[in-house]
């Protein structure tokens, strides 16, 4: 499966997903089966570095983002990857505006499976405080585990006893 995560300039929110998200599919033993990456609809960042909050709050619960660089959507997008997960409902109105009609991608909210927060939007931390990022990021590791447990859910083992 590979997912893109969307949002904006592909500086705080949708790196921090693509971070997340990774992590979580390697700590499941996905990484033959899971891919992602993450793009914004706009191309004000193209080859920057994440911002400096969204490390520093990733680096702080354990996630890297050093070497994730902006990048905007493209067409081919829409025929390489499976899942794009949009971090509000702009973004979402964008992709479905985009999306060709031969495309078989599915365009969800990144929030769409979240038990807490179920389908609202991942609000963008840019213009705020540092608490923004943490709370941005607290949303993204909820959405990022209800996500993958409807992907790939958990195998349960029954244990018998002789």
């Amino acid at each position: 499966m590979k997912v893109l995560v969307v949002c904006t300039g592909n500086i705080c929110r949708s790196p921090s997903g693509e971070a997340v998200l990774r992590k979580k599919a390697a700590e499941r033993g996905l990484h033959n089966t899971f891919n992602c990456t993450s793009a914004g609809t706009h191309a004000y960042h193209v080859g920057s570095p994440p911002d400096d909050r969204s490390i520093r709050v990733g680096v702080q619960r354990g996630y890297d983002l050093s070497e994730i660089r902006a990048q905007k959507i493209s067409l081919n997008n829409f025929f390489d990857c499976d899942i794009f997960l949009a971090m509000d409902t702009e973004h979402l109105r964008i992709l479905q505006r985009l999306k060709p009609v031969d495309s078989k991608s599915k365009i969800l909210l990144f929030l769409e499976y979240s038990l807490r927060f179920r389908q609202q939007d991942v609000p963008d931390p840019y213009y705020g405080s540092m608490e923004g990022f943490n709370t941005v990021l607290e949303m993204i590791e909820e959405g990022a585990d209800t996500f993958l447990n409807t992907m790939y859910p958990p195998t349960t083992l029954s244990v018998t006893e002789s």
